[in-house]
C-alpha cells in the first residue's frame, strides 16, 4: 500500500508539473528556435547517419571489460575472508580466493585474445 501511494504521488507530481509547463510556459516560436544547433556551428551532414558496426562492437567490449573491473572490487575487499579456511589448528591460508580471480581473469584474457585476433578492436 505505501509503495502504491508513493508511485501515485510521483505520477501525480510529474503530471502536475508537465501540465503547468504546457499551460504556463512561454509559447513564442521563431525560425531560429526551430533550427538544429550543434555547439554554435551549423550542422554538417544528416543527423540520421549510420554508425559503423565497429562502434557497437567497441561499446559492447567496453561494457564487458568495465564489468570485469566492477567484479574485482568486491573480490578485493573480501580477499582475506576468501583466502582463509578453518582448519583443525585454527585459520589456515587457502588459495581459493586467488584461484577464483585467476580463473575469472583467464577467461577474460581468452576473450580479449579472441576479439583481438578477429580484429574487432585495434587502431587503423
Amino acid at each position: 500500500m505505501p509503495a502504491g501511494l508513493a508511485i501515485a504521488f510521483a505520477l501525480g507530481f510529474c503530471g502536475l508539473f508537465t501540465a503547468l509547463a504546457v499551460l504556463v510556459g512561454p509559447k513564442a516560436t521563431n525560425p531560429d528556435k526551430l533550427k538544429p544547433f550543434e555547439c554554435g556551428s551549423e550542422p554538417i551532414g544528416t543527423p540520421r547517419g549510420r554508425y559503423s558496426v565497429r562502434f557497437y562492437q567497441v561499446a559492447i567490449l567496453f561494457l564487458v571489460f568495465d564489468i570485469e573491473a566492477a567484479f574485482m572490487y568486491p573480490w578485493a575487499v573480501l580477499y582475506t575472508k576468501l583466502s582463509r579456511t578453518m582448519g583443525p589448528n585454527g585459520p589456515q591460508v587457502s588459495v581459493f580466493g586467488f584461484a577464483e580471480m585467476l580463473i575469472f581473469v583467464a577467461i577474460l584474457v581468452v576473450a580479449l585474445a579472441y576479439v583481438w585476433r578477429k580484429k574487432a578492436i585495434g587502431w587503423e
